[in-house]
């Protein structure tokens, strides 16, 4: 388990599951987790999540395939890590292979996609990409 980085560690897991062809993974559950896997459903790369537990909070994420049993996340990338943090302006917002991807960002008024903060006008960190 990666204590540095639980974003990352995020990522790995739903990469790693992807690649084992699992339906669902499990991981230590965080209010940030829980916003990106709310924008992988709202975007359609995950079929559905949930938080259980009162004192460990657990993070279940059921991930999605297509009719061909291949994983509907084809990349994803962390972009702004605990060593560079990467910041985007409203206007810098990244497009993820010319929009076909999303992007996710840490806005001061939450974490939301790269559309929705260019629609809302708002910069930020730049937490991953997916595609």
């Amino acid at each position: 388990m990666s204590w540095s980085d639980p974003i990352a560690d995020m990522l790995t897991r739903i990469r790693n599951g992807q690649s084992a062809g699992l339906e669902i993974i499990e991981m230590p559950a965080s209010r940030l987790k829980s916003d990106i896997a709310k924008i992988l459903k709202e975007e359609g790369y995950v079929t559905d999540y949930e938080t259980e537990g009162d004192v460990k909070k657990v993070l279940r994420i059921a991930l999605k395939y297509n009719a061909e049993n291949k994983p509907v996340i084809r990349g994803i990338r962390r972009e702004s890590k605990p060593g560079l943090r990467k910041f985007c302006g409203s206007k810098d917002v990244p497009r993820v292979l010319g929009g076909l991807g999303v992007a996710i960002i840490s806005t001061s008024s939450g974490v939301m996609s790269g559309v929705e903060a260019r629609r809302r006008k708002l910069g930020g960190e730049i937490i991953c990409s997916v595609w």
